[in-house]
């Protein structure tokens, strides 16, 4: 006996039913059945489950003679399960890997309960991944199991079949089964819930939800909508044979009404001509299935009073009143932004101020936020200010004046502040002044192309303008560089007559500067338990990727690593998804400041990552994943080949990541050779006073600058673990080790 049934109807969905199927069978969690049930499909289903059925003997192929609609199709599956546990998955949808090993364990923990639900995630064709708004509903706060009355707001909760397993004994026992028509889950979920001894929650994304484009039976104009009412009789039929239930008709009630009012305003499902009598048919059920006392809001009175005209013409006034506020939104724009311009052509005219100075970067603080703290400790008589975007805030440093962009403020500083500082561009409108100190600082060493380089790869490009960028770099007076290699790569692909300073990443001072008081405390902050290993996991972006899903299964790593190991994961900003979850998984994704995750971890884990070049500072072990090296180098160019002159251990695939740490070659000898020859080439003025050396040249005018302290000399904090023995991860059998030399 399997411990669950996985049930997929297909009809006409050829296109999704293997990824759907794949995504069962390659589970992490083997003991299962997957029933196919071929729905009559005038496609390609039938034939691609038996062939899922030949290669894979948990695999039963189940043929209707006819098309029975999703309900029955599902029925038919359940007459065929002898799983412990029921699961539900429409075939265009798929299981996350490792869900049915997280379903497993969490029914284990919670005692076999009858009904378990978890969370899901909705899937874009462009894409976007989007989590069940209601998943705080789904927190394992709280007694486990418990019954519906001690938790009702999971009512709220999506109510299909999918995001739940179900005891098979239990739906047995209680003989139910789905109807057929549309909205079949509403009888089947509703009564489950209700007559569930004990239910337990799992607050992990276990499926993906595909919203198509197109073809969705929900989103189909039909007179199958109308299947909704009888639906909803079936739900009070089967509280009215049970009194013991009759205090759940209120909610019952409520969610009846917002259901219907949601098919009434949906766009697209009711055929034309057809809203009058679906308002009718609505306004009789509010009447059958009325409960005293229940709130009117204006979408039960809508149903209520049968207001179709009423609604329509609310509808109208809406839409005639958005139309008039666009065009007064768009008119005020439009003179605020005249006003603007006006404004900042009279700040041009007049002096600058010698005493002031604005800061900007992309995003957290980065070198401009470094070099605004030494211009307040070594020119304190320079005034600050930072040009704050919406979602920068916690990022930013407590001295500097905040400037909003697009303000009167903002303009002003512009126009008048002696120093302009970031490691991005400000606005195309901006015009520098004679006597201005335009300095730009960079975003670290670059391995992959950049500025002109980009010229030849248009994908990477994303429709820059070349153009604007080289006015934008005939503006710049200082150019930052932390080595040789950046220097001679800035100066060839931004050419501009501006001196490029040689002084170390400013942002790196911190790393230097750090103390192992400030590591407990920030290890403390994260939640990094006592004596374990952080891996801080920090990938690049990819512009050869639709989407920007980590390559990684973190979860499959983490369970391999073992308890010793935690990883901080910080995908690239543009990442949507869900990262994992365990408490040794832990997002840092919103974290303001990279600086202190690197100080917080003992071992870098990136692909194409500047971020590299930084750790290397901290002389901390980093291990480097180089699974699409060739896609990402076609697709974006890179300067030179890391593989061949890496900062550590290289790993080609993620079982090869495991096996570096599972053999403790992330931090054996020749990873420490390779970091050393790294180090040397990239981080030769990294010494702790880079952001100094900035600012005395170009605010002080000095010209005796601080020597840099000689790499040997430099003492950068350790690690937390790096005194502690660490034991190796144990390895499946028959796998080799990974080479030392790599």
């Amino acid at each position: 006996m399997p411990r669950f049934s996985v049930i997929v109807p297909a009809y006409k969905v050829q296109a999704y039913l293997s990824e759907c199927l794949d995504s069962v069978l390659s589970q992490s969690y083997p003991d299962l059945e997957l029933i196919a049930v071929d729905d009559c499909s005038p496609d390609g289903c039938g034939a691609i489950i038996d062939e899922y059925a030949a290669r894979d003997t948990r695999v039963r192929a189940v043929h209707l003679a006819r098309n029975q609609g999703l309900g029955r199709a599902r029925n038919a599956g359940m007459a065929e399960a002898t799983g412990d546990y029921l699961v539900f998955l429409d075939s265009d949808d798929t299981l996350t890997p490792d869900a049915l090993l997280a379903v497993a364990d969490r029914i284990k923990e919670t005692g076999e309960p009858d009904v378990l639900v978890f969370d899901y995630a909705r899937t874009y064709w462009d894409g976007r991944t989007v989590r069940n708004q209601l998943s705080g509903l789904l927190t394992h706060q709280g007694p486990a199991p418990f019954r519906l009355a001690d938790r009702p707001g999971l009512l709220r909760v999506l109510m299909v079949a999918w995001n739940k397993v179900c005891r098979r004994e239990f739906v047995e026992a209680h003989g139910f089964t789905f109807p057929p028509g549309y909205y079949e889950d509403t009888p089947w979920t509703f009564p489950v819930l209700m007559a569930a001894e004990s239910i337990a929650t799992l607050d992990r994304v276990c499926v993906h939800y595909r919203q198509r484009r197109q073809g969705s039976i929900l989103g189909t104009t039909s007179r199958k909508h109308f299947d909704l009412f009888e639906q909803y009789d079936r739900v009070f039929a089967y509280v009215a044979e049970r009194p013991e239930l009759a205090v759940w008709r209120p909610e019952l009630f409520r969610r009846m009404i917002d259901h219907y009012a949601t098919v009434f305003t949906r766009r697209g499902r009711l055929p034309r001509g057809s809203h009058g009598e679906f308002l009718r048919r609505a306004r009789a059920h509010y009447r059958r299935h009325r409960v005293p006392g229940a709130r009117v809001g204006l979408r039960h009175a809508l149903v209520r009073y049968g207001l179709h005209r009423t609604f329509r013409a609310l509808q109208l006034a809406s839409a005639v009143r958005r139309r008039v506020g666009k065009s007064a939104v768009k008119l005020a724009r439009g003179a605020r932004s005249g006003a603007l311009q006006l404004h900042y052509r009279i700040q041009l005219r007049l002096p600058l101020r010698s005493d002031r100075a604005v800061f900007a970067a992309s995003s957290g603080r980065s070198d401009p936020g470094a070099l605004e703290e030494a211009f307040r400790t070594h020119a304190p008589h320079i005034r600050t200010a930072w040009l704050t975007r919406p979602g920068q805030e916690a990022a930013l440093p407590p001295g500097p004046r905040r400037l909003r962009p697009g303000t009167a403020a903002y303009w002003t500083a512009l126009a008048r502040s002696r120093y302009l500082v970031t490691n991005t561009r400000f606005e195309g409108r901006l015009r520098k002044r004679r006597g201005q100190v335009f300095v730009q600082t960079q975003q670290g060493t670059p391995l992959k192309h950049m500025g002109l380089d980009l010229q030849e790869r248009p994908a990477a490009a994303g429709g820059t303008d070349f153009e604007e960028l080289l006015r934008d770099v005939d503006r710049w007076d200082h150019v930052l560089s932390g080595n040789r290699h950046s220097t001679t790569t800035w100066e060839r692909v931004f050419p501009g007559g501006y001196t490029t300073l040689e002084c170390g990443s400013p942002r790196n001072d911190v790393l230097l500067r750090a103390t192992s008081a400030d590591v407990s405390r920030l290890r403390e902050t994260l939640g990094v338990p006592e004596g374990a290993v952080a891996v801080l996991y920090a990938p690049t972006y990819r512009d050869h990727r639709r989407t920007q899903l980590p390559l990684l299964d973190l979860e499959r790593i983490a369970r391999r690593l073992g308890p010793r190991f935690v990883i901080l994961a910080r995908p690239h900003p543009v990442h949507g998804g869900p990262l994992g979850a365990g408490t040794r998984i832990i997002d840092v994704s919103g974290h303001p400041s990279v600086e202190s995750l690197c100080l917080a971890s003992d071992v870098l884990v990136t692909d194409y990552a500047s971020l590299m070049f930084d750790y290397a500072v901290l002389d901390r072990p980093i291990v480097v994943h180089t699974e699409d090296w060739e896609a990402y180098d076609a697709a974006r160019g890179t300067y030179f080949d890391l593989r061949a002159f890496p900062p550590g251990a290289v790993a080609r695939s993620e079982d090869e990541l495991i096996d570096i740490f599972a053999t403790g070659h992330w931090r054996g000898s020749r990873s420490a050779q390779l970091r050393a020859a790294f180090r040397e080439r990239f981080c030769p003025w990294d010494d702790g006073r880079a952001a100094e050396r900035v600012v005395r040249h170009v605010v002080l005018g000095e010209t005796e600058l601080p020597p840099v302290v000689p790499l040997a000399d430099r003492r950068p904090v350790p690690s937390a673990c790096a005194r502690s023995p660490l034991a190796t991860v144990p390895q499946p059998s028959g796998r080799l080790p990974v080479a030392e030399s790599r």
